[in-house]
């Protein structure tokens, strides 16, 4: 049964994994039973405010200061890449700022007519080692209950 407390935002919800999430995301409803692992994708996201509260809640601080640290660092990236500067984090990833190139663009309502799409500036991210083998852990455990889904359900009778 999830747990519900109050902090110094609002209501959150600590799911049966131990995440917290803010009454948005949250789902009051009861779980779904559950065969295998979860193939679907949860909607829920983490937000600034999470990664507050729950660096807070680790390390003791108030999250005003966890809040200041959190966005000064995310102010810091954004300036690093706005003045064409790459952003690395070790085992996390890179931020490179590039350019695109022109590319023809077509309204698809207005057959025929096209335009060139002007180059502008983006940012590129590359996953560090540890995130890409996370991500890749997960992919797998995805596939495969994937794969035992579609086994169970062209095995399973139709109910006629």
């Amino acid at each position: 049964m999830p747990a519900f407390f109050q902090d110094g935002f609002g209501l959150l919800v600590e799911d049966l994994t131990g995440f917290k999430k803010s009454r948005f995301c949250a789902s009051l409803s009861p779980p779904q039973e559950q065969h295998g692992t979860n193939t679907t994708i949860d909607m829920a996201k983490l937000t600034k405010r999470d990664i507050v509260v729950a660096i807070s809640n680790q390390t003791g601080m108030v999250q005003h200061q966890v809040f200041d640290v959190v966005q000064r660092t995310l102010d810091k990236i954004t300036d690093s890449l706005a003045n064409n500067i790459p952003v690395e984090l070790r085992n996390f990833g890179v931020f490179q700022p590039r350019l695109t190139k022109p590319r023809v663009g077509r309204n698809p309502n207005q057959p025929g007519s096209s335009f060139v799409i002007p180059p502008r500036a983006t940012v590129k991210f590359k996953a560090g080692k540890i995130m890409r083998q996370r991500v890749e852990k997960l992919s797998r455990e995805l596939k495969e209950a994937a794969e035992r889904g579609t086994k169970t359900e062209t095995t399973a009778p139709n109910g006629e």
